[in-house]
């Protein structure tokens, strides 16, 4: 017998009335909500934090711009722009300098640049000439044929070799997901190089064939891709964010009651004390995973008990300030990265204040670094004191750094980034089991379709897109 719905209740019918409900204002949430809200619909953003932005904070100190969680954006998507648009930030945006496309790897002890051409590759010290000859076999190699979710390690090591996985792939993915190659699937969390292999049956071949697909459909690959910030940091983004929503933003919510009613979803929450209500036509969340146990779902044993399971390692971030700096120092580059066969105690090291302007005082340097990951996550539960000790003793060692820091400061974040392991299908189709169940409720974040700003917001505007459909569809079927 088919389960009836409740009828709605006088309480239910009152209240504010919104076409969308979001919970979680981070930048999935922003960011739908004012696309939402560009679209002509009514929004409420609710928010359990006294403050918008989840992992994108900034904070200016004594000449210093500090950068807690992401400390830059890859211009990929035509989405980013309509958001930086739509916010009207567009003559704050600050692009990095020609001298951040350095990149530098640890190898033996020493940084040695990143090789971005081909006669830099040809020259370049950082691989030896045996993984040169290994990697120009890459087009003849056969595609996976395996049914099992690869992992990122065992797709580099069959396509491009031992010693490319180790002193390219394990830093760059210990820089980005703070995670380990063999703890990623190449399909989930790299689809691009999956699809690469899977269409063309070569990195090298799809790399050039790619370029056509990208000019179609306007994306830019990430290697190629501008990177940048605001003048004021990502924080200045999200304050600009949530002015714009300043009507439909409700901080420091605390939801007690999702229910689903016909025609729409009812929510009851606490703010400041008071409790209100709120019915919606369809329903967004954007929270991290962990987050869904803690709302009142209906009937998501299964979906919260399956996300989370969803592994996000512990990152400390570290950022030193410095007034004045020897010039042996090296800061031509965006910075280092650092893979686990050095055996260090850290990740990687940006040279903030080379990327961006107006990140250190004249004459100065900032510095921001990454400790623990899946990689050594015991690393990053260590004290303030004990982590600002390690990574000065680190840096000494890598860059020849003495200097006292002027500005010393700790953001340890225990749940920092989720990791797409293989075996994430039953993640994803948790996700979409209960979607299928609850029609009006959609799942979003950087749990599902890529971690990185740039992905938060191309699916925000892509779940904007089917939201904004779906009240079409409500609203006509009133009428």
């Amino acid at each position: 017998m088919k389960k009836q719905t409740p009828s709605p209740s006088k309480q239910q019918k009152a209240g504010r009335r919104v076409d969308v409900a979001i919970v979680g204002a981070g930048i999935s949430g922003l960011s739908a909500a004012l696309f939402l809200k560009q679209k002509g619909l009514s929004v409420l953003l609710l928010e359990k934090e006294e403050r918008p932005g989840g992992n994108i904070r900034t904070e200016e100190k004594n000449g210093f711009l500090i950068e807690y969680g992401p400390n830059s954006i890859m211009d990929t998507t035509p989405a980013l722009h309509r958001l930086i648009e739509g916010a009207d930030v567009a003559d704050e945006l600050l692009y990095a300098g020609e001298r951040a496309q350095k990149r530098y790897i640890l190898r033996g002890g020493r940084l040695r640049a990143l090789p971005t051409s081909l006669p830099a590759f040809i020259k370049t010290d950082l691989f030896s000439g045996g993984a040169k000859r290994r990697l120009l076999r890459e087009p003849f190699i056969k595609p996976y044929d395996g049914k099992e979710d690869e992992s990122l390690a065992a797709f580099v090591v069959r396509r491009l070799g031992r010693e490319f996985l180790d002193y390219a792939i394990n830093p760059f993915v210990a820089g980005v997901y703070a995670g380990a190659p063999e703890r990623l699937s190449v399909r989930h969390g790299f689809p691009k190089l999956y699809r690469l292999e899977q269409k063309y049956g070569s990195l090298i071949r799809g790399t050039i064939g790619g370029m056509r697909e990208r000019r179609r459909s306007a994306e830019t690959a990430r290697d190629r891709a501008r990177m940048f910030s605001f003048r004021h940091g990502l924080g200045q983004l999200i304050g600009a964010l949530a002015q714009k929503l300043e009507h439909e933003l409700v901080l420091r919510a605390d939801i007690g009651r999702i229910d689903m009613l016909p025609g729409g979803v009812w929510l009851k929450y606490k703010h400041n004390g008071r409790e209100e209500t709120a019915w919606a036509s369809q329903l967004l969340l954007t929270v991290p995973a962990r987050a869904y146990a803690y709302l009142p779902l209906p009937s998501a044993d299964t979906l919260t008990e399956t996300i989370g399971r969803i592994y996000y390692p512990p990152v400390s971030m570290v950022f030193l300030g410095y007034a004045k700096v020897s010039d042996r120092v090296p800061s031509d580059g965006f910075g280092f990265l650092v893979p686990a066969r050095e055996q260090r105690n850290i990740l990687g090291t940006l040279w903030s204040s080379s990327i961006f302007s107006g990140r250190a005082p004249q004459g100065g340097m900032a510095l921001t670094t990454f400790v623990g990951g899946s990689r050594q996550p015991q690393a990053a539960r260590q004290s303030a004191e004990e982590l600002i000790a390690m990574v000065r003793r680190e840096l000494r060692d890598i860059m020849g750094l003495t200097e006292e820091p002027a500005e010393a400061f700790v953001k340890p974040w225990p749940r920092a980034i989720p990791q797409y392991e293989p075996g994430y299908d039953s993640f994803l189709n948790a996700m979409e089991t209960y979607e299928k169940q609850y029609p009006r409720i959609r799942l979003g974040g950087n749990f599902r379709n890529g971690i990185s700003v740039a992905d938060c917001v191309k699916q925000a505007w892509q779940l904007s897109e089917e939201l904004h459909r779906a009240v079409g569809r409500d609203n006509h079927a009133k009428n």
